[in-house]
Formats: C-alpha cells, structure tokens, sequence
C-alpha cells in the first residue's frame, strides 16, 4: 500500500481532462492524431475504466467507433482509414472495457488476423508488410478475446518472437534489434498470451535488465542512457510483473515520479515533469499506478479497476471474458 508521504491523485482534473478531450477537435494535437483516433479512444476508455467511469464514455463517441469497423473484418484508425491490427486491438480492448465486444465481426475479424500471420510466425500490420513484435501482441489480444485462437499458428508466433531475443535477455520489435521496453512488453505478453513465457525468457536475466531502468528520479527509461518517462511506468512495470519480480525497483520512488509528472489544474499526466500532459501518458501512467498498488485501500478511489498487466484492461472484464495468460511465480 502506499505510504502517506505521496502527494495526491488529482482525480477530479483527470476525469475533466479526458472529459475534455472530444471538444478539441480544432487543437494542432487533434489535427495531428487523426489517423490514429481509435488509439486515443482506447487510452481514454481505458483511464475511465481504470477508474470506474467508464459508463461516462459519451454514446456518439462509441457509435463512431463501431463506425470505425470495416464490412470485411478489422478496424482503421478512423472513419474512412485502411484497416490495420494495431487499431484493430485497441478497438476490440475498448469494446471490451465496454462491454460492447459483441458488435465485433467475429470471424471476419478473426480472418483478416490470421492472413496476417507470415510463414515465420511474425505479423504484419496491414497488407503493406511492417513486422514488429507488437503486432504478434495485438493478433494475439484479439484472438482470445474473439475466442479465435485456433485460426493462427500459436507454436510459430512464439517461435519467431524468440528470434527478437537478445544477449541482455531483452528483446528487440524485429530480429537483431535494440532490446527496448516497449518491445520487450509485446514479446513478454504474446508469449504470455501464448503460454511459452517460461519456455522463451530467462526471468532473472530480463528482470535485471528492465530494472536497472529505474533512473535517480525514480522514473524508467526503456533502455540504457534515456531519459525517464511515465510510459514505462507500464511496459517496464508490466513485464516485471509478468516475470515475478516487481518487487525488485524501488515502487515508493517511481508512484512519487508518475504523481509529479501531473498536471495538477488542467489535468492529464505527462512523460516527465513540466511536460504537457496527453492521453497516452495519462493511460500509462494510471496503469501503472494500478500496477504498483497505489490505488488500493484507498477510499477516495472506491470504484477503481486494477488494471491486467497482459491485457491493459480492467481485471474485471479478463474475469468475465474468459481471457487466460501466463504469469510467472
């Protein structure tokens, strides 16, 4: 539980912050978003849900959402946008924080996942061919949440996320790749997903590395020489979850640096002190709070949600879909 010497959640100006985020639509930061609105959707529902709002979420804004679904199976990242299982993902978890998973194209969904895959095992985005450990991460979410897991190569998707593996125990987005935080979650948590977490990663040697992230400030970098930045607040946080060894960073110091990278009027979190708050932040840092505990016992937050550390939704909602993921002792 979190100690008294914290300063405070200003949950209040978080909710008016995200609140607010729809009426901006005129901003230079909405302007330059578009293309990846659905994202923002997720992170925005997903602080909502985190914190027991999420019936707030405003109608028209899930109907655009729904919008958002092609005919043929899978989600662009706005109305009018080619598919693609990054927006695909985040749609599917927002509908699931919603509880309206069941608007989903089932198994055209699931098809265009699966035609997805590469002979490798790894997935692409679209049809235009990126590969990236996050997109194993995201066909992987959709699957089980669609109860479609059977339509992909489970044993060659955890394969090839082995071949992202790298000397310091980390993994990199492709093969021969930097290990770096963000990667490293999608890797840990599709293997995970998968059940091969134990079978892939060495939890001592990863669980050294990603702790050794923690910087004087009390914040994590995603890999040597960075600075701090509340979003490896979760993909760190996460995966030393994953592994069973969160206790091995200083919790009290990094609960201290996500609460002062708040903005305290207007609301939001930031990536570091000072900075402007955004969605993004603001999600991954509740998450992490979530993660290291902060909210629990805590009266002033009774309708909070701890957040899945695979999933990135409320535990709640992987109760009641079912979801199963590995977790190491």
């Amino acid at each position: 539980m979190a100690t008294e010497q914290h300063d405070a959640f200003f949950l209040g100006a978080h909710l008016k912050y995200v609140a607010n985020l729809s009426k901006q639509k005129e901003s230079l930061e909405s302007c330059m978003s578009e293309h990846m609105r659905v994202s923002g959707f997720y992170w925005a529902v997903g602080c909502l849900a985190a914190l027991g709002k999420e019936a707030a979420t405003p109608a028209p804004l899930i109907d655009w959402l729904i919008a958002c679904q092609h005919p043929n199976g899978g989600f662009g990242g706005n109305l009018g946008h080619d598919r693609h299982l990054l927006y695909t993902c985040h749609a599917v978890l927002a509908l699931a924080m919603l509880g309206r998973e069941s608007v989903v194209l089932v198994d055209e969904t699931a098809d265009f996942v699966a035609s997805l895959q590469q002979p490798d095992g790894s997935f692409v985005g679209d049809e235009h061919g990126e590969v990236d450990t996050k997109f194993t991460y995201c066909a992987l979410s959709v699957l089980k949440i669609l109860k479609r897991e059977h339509k992909i190569d489970n044993d060659r998707a955890m394969a090839y996320l082995a071949t992202c593996k790298n000397f310091d125990g980390g993994f990199g987005n492709i093969p021969g790749c930097e290990s770096h935080g963000g990667h490293i979650f999608t890797a840990v948590g599709a293997l995970a997903m998968g059940q091969q977490l134990h079978q892939y990663v060495d939890a001592n040697g990863l669980g050294w590395w990603l702790c050794e992230r923690q910087c004087d400030s009390g914040g994590l970098n995603g890999r040597p020489e960075k600075q701090a930045d509340v979003c490896y607040s979760w993909w760190n946080i996460s995966s030393l979850v994953l592994l069973g060894k969160l206790h091995w960073i200083n919790r009290e110091k990094l609960i201290q640096f996500i609460l002062n990278c708040q903005d305290k009027e207007d609301g939001g979190i930031a990536d570091r002190p000072g900075n402007v708050a955004d969605i993004y932040h603001t999600f991954f840092g509740i998450c992490g709070l979530s993660m290291l505990g902060y909210f629990d016992g805590k009266e002033d937050f009774g309708g909070f949600q701890r957040i899945h550390p695979v999933f990135a939704i409320p535990e709640r909602d992987v109760e009641r879909l079912q979801l199963t993921a590995q977790i190491l002792p």
